[in-house]
């Protein structure tokens, strides 16, 4: 195996027909198929909750794994499930992308601006996104999602590192009627529908990303390009967002941090565009992979 296959590290939580319930894998390569690490290893934990939680210890048995020519299970007969559920929390950053801010002709943030999603929004790179009958203004932003590995209050930006995993791919599915008229203007209900946050597919470790900080990122809905950035255009970088949002809260592993959408969303087009019944999104990150959910 070649040194750059075993650097490439895609951690996935996956359902087979033949297996009970929620099993931790590796994904083959970006859009490979997978290997059951419950099956390589049956003492590791079957969630990446608790595989985060245990740290280096695990990942040493993964990397083990990942060089070890195992059997790959055909994508085809597998479920992707979210590479991380039922974390602690769902940080969203908002406005965080320069050419984001233009198209809105607002000024780019002094400071983070920081909300949430429920962690009961999230859903698996493949799923779908079902339309609530309370919005008619449900848009798309495709995101790139830091996943925290250990725990953390107060960290250093220089220190930040340290307490990544790895990256995915976030779609931060909003409602923008809730969003920006409803509620007294909190963006909380209007990001957190049910199915409002869909993952994936694969939790890409730090080590596997050369420079998180420079990936195209792009949107498409039904084939048609809608965003096409770069996280070089990113305001507060990964090391910024981790330092300033552990002033305020405790980070656990597991923890999600969206790091906000580039421009094109619906919302700023003349006339808005929103997402429809049958519509197809595919946010789509260089190095990370694609999601793929269909509109409901």
């Amino acid at each position: 195996m070649k040194r750059e296959e075993i650097r490439n590290m895609r951690l996935v939580q996956f359902q087979a027909p033949h297996l009970m319930g929620p099993h931790l894998g590796l994904e083959s390569g970006n859009g490979g198929g997978v290997i059951n690490l419950n099956a390589f290893d049956p003492t590791l934990p079957k969630t990446m909750m608790e595989f985060l939680e245990q740290g280096e210890a695990t990942l040493s048995v993964a990397r083990r794994a990942l060089a070890a020519q195992l059997p790959v299970l055909p994508r085809s007969e597998v479920t992707f499930l979210a590479p991380v559920t039922r974390p602690d929390k769902v940080v969203c950053v908002g406005m965080n992308y320069v050419d984001h801010c233009k198209e809105q002709n607002v000024p780019v943030p002094k400071e983070p601006i920081i909300f949430s999603k429920f962690a009961s929004s999230i859903v698996g790179p493949y799923d779908e996104v079902i339309l609530p009958p309370e919005s008619q203004e449900v848009d798309w932003e495709v995101e790139l999602a830091v996943v925290i590995g250990k725990k953390g209050k107060r960290i250093k930006a220089t220190d930040a590192m340290a307490h990544v995993a790895g990256f995915t791919v976030a779609h931060d599915v909003s409602a923008r009627d809730w969003q920006m008229r409803r509620n007294g203007k909190q963006w909380l209900l209007g990001k957190t529908f049910d199915t409002f946050c869909p993952l994936g597919p694969a939790l890409v470790t730090k080590d596997s990303v050369a420079d998180p900080h420079n990936l195209k990122i792009c949107c498409r809905v039904n084939g048609e390009v809608v965003q096409s950035s770069n996280t070089n255009q990113m305001v507060f970088k990964t090391e910024e967002l981790i330092a300033w949002v552990s002033q305020f809260v405790t980070l656990y592993p597991g923890d999600v941090i969206l790091t906000g959408t580039p421009p094109g969303v619906g919302v700023f087009r003349k006339p808005p565009v929103f997402l429809k019944k049958g519509d197809e999104v595919q946010c789509e990150i260089e190095e990370l992979g694609i999601i793929i959910n269909k509109v409901v």
